[in-house]
């Protein structure tokens, strides 16, 4: 038995929207680490799929959509029901998290998000062109609720695995590779100081690189897209642009590549999907390997948030983009969309603790172009281990629940913040809460570049100059 820390009190509702793999994985880590008036929370979903668990837990589930033309009417008595102040956890898609999140802090209530979630529809509209679908349009929008509204109670905006826990696992980074080229600077206090250290230290880029090895006791059967996380999530953000927080060192842009009508934008796009866009990367386990620069909040967020300004200008970014090789079964069925000019399959399935059989989602930053190369620093947390820490998930799931759990500790803690990212928050309490959850954490050197083994058979252009550029990593 673990005698689990409790790390403080919801005095009112808890209302949970959304009860798929990362719900039903963060309900067991809320009744652990909180207390609160159980009667008092209520859990929304438009599925009855995992019913049996509310079921289990003596919760009842209100089986609808929270739509634009609703939520206010929906979730308001339910933010409000007894007094207190009240905690939204929104853990869903195809809800509109600004408008969610504003109504939260209109109602004196704290709010939690794992993603930037527009309205059903944002993702496939044909009538938006590809930049305003992208993650930086949805981050300028959260930006621009947070200019108008500053401060007040806390909104804790993209708060998973990554987006989230990747934010804490960078700054730590950074740390660990001035430590180790003996740098003798304080840790820094201010966003303007940590740019400065990743200046120092000669950071050129960060890649979010993710090895997902969880494997399933059986082929993956024709015309079902199989995910270890949520596949309608992985959808709509596969089928956004590639996206990346573009450094002000890079020379090269793809002729795909398209800029934000802001000149000073910490981002760029390309005109391509982004599970249709592969760039080379590195994980301890696998080594050299292929990821998906699949569009994420945390490529721009950590960009924007690691640049130094000379009178208004950026003098120094870096270039920071997902590099994701999920699970095979994913693999094989981003094969069959494309294969079939982009239609999704009939069938939809998240894969449980139960279908899965071993294997680890190796995720962590890797940091590269400073003093000592490359390195890397993350979670490796398997499978096995998951099942001995908590109900409910796999390992993939439990890496962005525990960061869930972490950024509602924070909001109890930092109750007057205002909206929120996660690269503003206290990374090292946030990681003193994640770790007990996350398996090993460790950091590890390596002499890999994207150069390495190059050119190979055939003809190549790259940049032998500089290995670290963006044109060494992208695969045309």
């Amino acid at each position: 038995m673990v005698d689990w820390p409790v790390y403080g009190h919801i005095s009112g509702p808890v209302v949970m929207i959304g009860f798929g793999s990362i719900g039903r994985g963060t309900l067991p880590l809320i009744e652990r680490h909180f207390t609160y008036d159980k009667s008092r929370m209520s859990v929304i979903d438009p599925s009855d799929h995992n019913k049996h668990i509310l079921d289990a837990h003596g919760l009842d589930l209100i089986q609808t959509h929270v739509t634009k033309e609703n939520y206010r009417e929906l979730l308001t008595p339910l933010l409000t029901k007894g007094g207190g102040q009240g905690f939204c956890v929104n853990l869903s898609v195809d809800t509109g998290s600004v408008d969610i999140m504003e109504l939260c802090r209109e109602l004196g209530c704290l709010y939690i998000d794992t993603v930037n979630e527009p309205w059903l529809g944002f993702y496939f509209d044909k009538n938006k062109g590809p930049a305003e679908r992208s993650n930086y349009a949805l981050r300028e929008m959260t930006l621009a609720a947070k200019r108008r509204n500053p401060g007040g109670p806390t909104a804790v905006s993209t708060c998973g695995a990554n987006p989230g826990m990747v934010s804490f696992f960078a700054k730590q980074a950074a740390l660990n590779i001035a430590r180790d080229m003996n740098l003798n600077v304080p840790d820094p206090e201010t966003r303007e100081e940590w740019a400065a250290l990743m200046r120092q230290i000669g950071v050129k880029g960060i890649h979010i690189a993710e090895r997902d090895t969880q494997t399933t006791k059986d082929p993956k059967p024709a015309n079902v897209f199989l995910n270890t996380w949520s596949v309608e999530g992985f959808i709509s953000e596969g089928f956004q642009p590639a996206e990346l927080g573009w450094g002000t060192h890079e020379t090269w842009k793809p002729d795909t590549a398209r800029t934000f009508d802001d000149p000073n934008a910490p981002a760029i796009y390309l005109m391509q999907p982004g599970a249709e866009t592969k760039v080379r990367t590195w994980c301890p386990t696998r080594g050299a390997q292929y990821g998906f620069l699949v569009t994420h909040n945390e490529s721009i967020s950590i960009a924007d948030y690691f640049t130094v300004f000379e009178e208004k200008k950026p003098v120094y970014r870096l270039t920071c983009h997902y590099a994701y090789h999920p699970c095979d079964d994913a693999i094989l069925s981003w094969h069959e969309v494309f294969g079939a000019a982009g239609k999704v399959q009939d069938k939809l399935h998240v894969l449980d603790e139960d279908e899965l059989v071993e294997g680890v989602d190796e995720l962590g930053v890797l940091l590269y172009g400073h003093g000592k190369g490359a390195y890397w620093y993350g979670s490796q947390l398997s499978l096995e281990e998951t099942r001995k820490l908590a109900p409910y998930q796999s390992a993939t799931g439990l890496q962005v629940t525990s960061a869930v759990l972490a950024g509602m500790v924070w909001a109890l803690e930092n109750p007057n913040e205002g909206i929120v990212e996660t690269d503003e928050m206290d990374f090292k309490r946030c990681l003193e809460i994640q770790k007990p959850y996350l398996g090993p954490v460790n950091g590890y050197y390596t002499d890999w570049t994207p150069l390495q083994g190059r050119p190979g058979l055939f003809p190549e252009d790259i940049d032998e100059s500089d290995p670290w550029q963006f044109k060494n990593f992208f695969v045309a």
